[in-house]
């Protein structure tokens, strides 16, 4: 009988079940972690907007202001790394949306939702085409400082980020960003920012292969 529950697998031994309930003990303990870091991001002072910055869609310029739909007080960006001069974006960047693009309007139903690049609206509009992105609101942040306000660009180039932004009233503030990404390695840890939103690595992490440690997406893979 394990010590969690009391279902075995097919033909599993004694040292099996004890490691799995070690590990279990580990796994909600990791659940409490999270739950307790989600609570501590919700409770985050407002922060603050330098300006009401002017995208452009593929129907014309819109104000941050007006990303917010009614009803929906949070508004998510993730900075995608395609700068106006590259000829193929961010291939790790790719594959999160290709994920997101299927989440997408699961998403909507709750908070708001867009992807902010660099590269001129056309220029995303096309690419975002070849891959099937029929769900992403795309937006390019080109002629406005965005990227730079909000670390997803320096004179190094273009990074991904996340922000969370909250409307109170005609008010709007930062709330969140990943932050993550800006720190240095803890203990030889990848200070990976984006796993929350990114399924494709919590399935690797529950093989026996792991991520690997040179494995990277891929635009194609033929």
């Amino acid at each position: 009988m394990g010590q969690f529950h009391d279902n075995t697998f097919p033909n599993e031994d004694g040292g099996y079940r004890v490691a799995r309930d070690e590990l279990l003990k580990a796994e909600i303990g990791l659940r409490k972690q999270i739950e307790a870091v989600a609570a501590m991001r919700r409770a985050l002072p407002p922060g603050g907007v330098a300006e009401d910055y002017e995208f452009t869609s593929s129907s014309g310029r819109v104000r941050l202001s007006a990303l917010f739909e009614d009803g929906k007080e949070s508004l998510v960006i993730y900075s995608f790394m395609y700068g106006p001069d590259w000829e193929v974006p961010c291939p790790m960047c790719t594959a999160m949306l290709d994920g997101m693009n299927g989440q997408i309007p699961h998403v909507r139903q709750r908070v708001n939702f867009a992807i902010v690049a660099k590269a001129p609206i056309a220029k995303i509009e096309a690419f975002a085409k070849s891959r099937g992105w029929s769900n992403l609101p795309l937006l390019s942040s080109e002629g406005n400082t965005y990227n730079a306000d909000y670390f997803a660009e320096n004179d190094e180039g273009q990074w991904p980020m996340i922000n969370v932004f909250h409307r109170s009233g005609a008010e709007v503030r930062h709330t969140w960003g990943s932050e993550l990404f800006l720190t240095p390695p803890d203990d030889g840890l990848h200070n990976r920012h984006a796993d929350l939103i990114w399924p494709l690595w919590a399935v690797f992490d529950m093989t026996p292969e792991g991520r690997g440690a040179d494995w990277y997406p891929a635009l194609s893979y033929d």
